[in-house]
Order: C-alpha cells, then sequence, then structure tokens
C-alpha cells in the first residue's frame, strides 16, 4: 500500500493542481489517503506560492467531488452498505444527530482533521436527504477553509507549516468546529428570537 500512496504522491505532483484533485477526489470517495492532500498542498504551494489561490480551489473542488460521489451513494440506497459495516446504534445515533443539526453536522466533520470520522456522515447525508445545494454549501465551506487556511500556513512559514499542521491539526480543527458550532447556535438563537418579535 506505501508503494501505491508513494506512487500516486508522485503523480500528483507532477500534475500539479489536477494532481490534488484526482488526490482529493480518490481520498474523499472509495480510498483513504490520509493527510496526503494536506501534505502536498502545503509542499507544492512551498514551491511555487503564486499557485496557491488554483492549488488550494484544486484540493477543495476534488474534496467536494469525491463527497458527491458518496452522497449520492447514499441517496440511492446505501443505507444497507452501511449498515452492514457499522454497528446499528452508531449508524441510527449518526442518523439523528444529522437529522436534528442539519447542515451543521456535514460542516463540521469536514473540518476535522484524520482520524475523525468523515465518510460515514457523507453518505448518511445522502441517507438522511439532507438538500444537495446544502450538503455542497457545507462541504465546499468546510473543506475551503481547510485547504486554503494550510495554503496560508505553506505562504507563511514554508515547509515548516508541514509540521505545525502535524502536530496542531487535531486543535485547530477543533477550534475551527467549536466557533462554527457557537455561530450556528448564535445564529439559531437570533432566528428563533426574531420569529417570536
Amino acid at each position: 500500500m506505501k508503494r501505491f500512496v508513494d506512487w500516486v504522491q508522485a503523480l500528483a505532483i507532477s500534475l500539479g493542481a489536477p494532481g490534488l484533485f484526482v488526490i482529493g477526489f480518490l481520498d474523499s470517495s472509495f480510498l483513504s489517503f490520509p493527510e496526503v492532500n494536506d501534505l502536498l498542498l502545503v509542499l507544492m504551494i512551498t514551491e511555487h506560492p503564486h499557485r496557491m489561490l488554483l492549488y488550494s480551489t484544486a484540493a477543495t473542488l476534488g474534496s467536494l467531488a469525491g463527497c458527491l460521489v458518496l452522497y449520492y451513494v447514499g441517496r440511492k440506497g446505501g443505507e444497507p452498505f452501511v449498515r452492514r459495516r457499522f454497528h446499528a446504534g452508531i449508524v441510527d445515533r449518526s442518523l439523528d444527530v444529522i437529522r436534528r443539526n442539519g447542515v451543521l453536522a456535514i460542516l463540521i466533520p469536514s473540518l476535522l482533521p484524520p482520524p475523525a470520522p468523515f465518510k460515514i456522515f457523507v453518505i448518511l447525508a445522502g441517507i438522511a436527504g439532507i438538500a444537495p445545494a446544502r450538503f455542497t454549501m457545507a462541504i465546499a465551506v468546510g473543506r475551503g477553509l481547510r485547504y486554503f487556511g494550510e495554503g496560508l500556513l505553506a505562504l507563511w512559514y514554508g515547509e515548516r507549516a508541514i509540521v505545525f499542521i502535524q502536530e496542531n491539526s487535531a486543535i485547530v480543527g477543533l477550534v475551527l468546529a467549536v466557533v462554527l458550532m457557537v455561530g450556528a447556535i448564535g445564529y439559531w438563537l437570533w432566528r428563533k428570537r426574531q420569529a417570536r418579535r
């Protein structure tokens, strides 16, 4: 497997932005390349800082495309597949969280670094019937924040950003998730107050 991952990394680097798109697509759909896209993104931006927007966009769009594949698998009858692979209690609780929290239940996991579970939420979003436009927006925002944030770190710190991401990605992801949750709760309370008026 390591040989395959090394080959994919070399191919992605040689292709540039399309390579980041392909890695993002594969990682977010049926294969897993934990942190490969993040590290390649930083490395490629360090070598070509003027391409930060292009590379971050390619990584975001690749991930979004891969997530949409899993989402539509969920919509087209993926529940038996999920129930075979995961404990029924986990599936039921996760579906309940997605149905209660909608987009927020997709947005937060999309920010978190591996090994935080993500793909199950993507498939379950399709099963739960989250609207395609809302799902797309949540993934685009979450992955965009992640990859453009890493792009900025690469511009500011060069290859040292790789060490920073490896050592602090969980903390940064959790902080972003908490900020999003607080913002969402504040927005929900504001809307509830407006509705009372």
